[in-house]
């Protein structure tokens, strides 16, 4: 075999490098040239596109909550449109692309429909030694998401400062307390809050001023699941000292 002088292999090796490093060039490149390429997340078609603009009434809209629950379902499922919320109208106002706005009518159809309303009926009954003794029913006609409130009884007056001595300038201060039944319900999806507060003027007194009254007061607060025409049993309370029971029962019945 013929060996070539040192020179020529110097040369031949020299030409391989060039060709080698061309080759790579070659190949960063393209990747090169596409980095430097902004990246556009939408078509072009979508800058370009044309917006009309439309005024939606809320029919069903009932309080600024209403309003504010349907905005934010239109807003979060179409990002790009333009809307604003009028609440002396109970109206949103949308600018956005035809397909979007087909897509918000659409949404806005299903949204704005009536609450669902029930008529609650509770019923508490007295027992006593086993058997009833009286019972007390209360029926509200309640709107889903909106509640009810009842209130029943009387206001009694609680001296909260005296004047210091004879001869003193400074006021009886006197302090009003709500006694007797106050009923809150509340429906929400298919569930039922209840928070019933029965109070009552005891005989004795405090001990603290001559007119201080006790006032004795029970608390019923609780879900029940909703079941439409059944009656549920909220509780029991037994009266301490006594052979009183009072059972607290509710029926909700759906209005069409």
């Amino acid at each position: 075999m013929k060996m070539l002088p040192i020179a020529a292999n110097r040369t031949v090796r020299f030409i391989l490098t060039l060709a080698a490093l061309g080759t790579t060039i070659s190949l960063v490149a393209p990747w090169a040239g596409a980095e430097d390429q902004p990246v556009d997340s939408k078509p072009a078609e979508a800058h370009s596109a044309p917006q009309i603009e439309e005024t939606f009434y809320i029919h069903n809209a009932t309080s600024t909550r209403d309003l504010n629950d349907v905005q934010t379902a239109l807003r979060n499922m179409l990002p790009h449109a333009a809307m604003y919320a009028v609440q002396s109208q109970n109206a949103i106002a949308i600018r956005a692309t035809p397909d979007d706005m087909a897509v918000a009518k659409r949404m806005l159809t299903e949204l704005d429909r009536p609450h669902k309303a029930y008529r609650v009926t509770y019923t508490i009954t007295d027992i006593d030694s086993g058997k009833p003794a009286g019972s007390h029913r209360i029926t509200l006609v309640v709107v889903a998401g909106r509640g009810a409130t009842l209130k029943q009884g009387d206001r009694v007056p609680l001296v909260t400062e005296m004047p210091k001595g004879p001869g003193s300038d400074q006021n009886t201060q006197v302090q009003y307390v709500d006694v007797g039944l106050n009923l809150q319900s509340d429906i929400d999806g298919e569930h039922l809050h209840t928070k019933i507060e029965q109070s009552s003027v005891a005989n004795e007194k405090s001990g603290i001023g001559a007119e201080d009254p006790v006032i004795r007061q029970t608390t019923v607060d609780g879900y029940s699941n909703l079941a439409p025409g059944n009656s549920t049993v909220l509780g029991t309370m037994d009266f301490p000292g006594t052979s009183r029971q009072q059972k607290i029962e509710v029926v909700a019945e759906p209005l069409t």
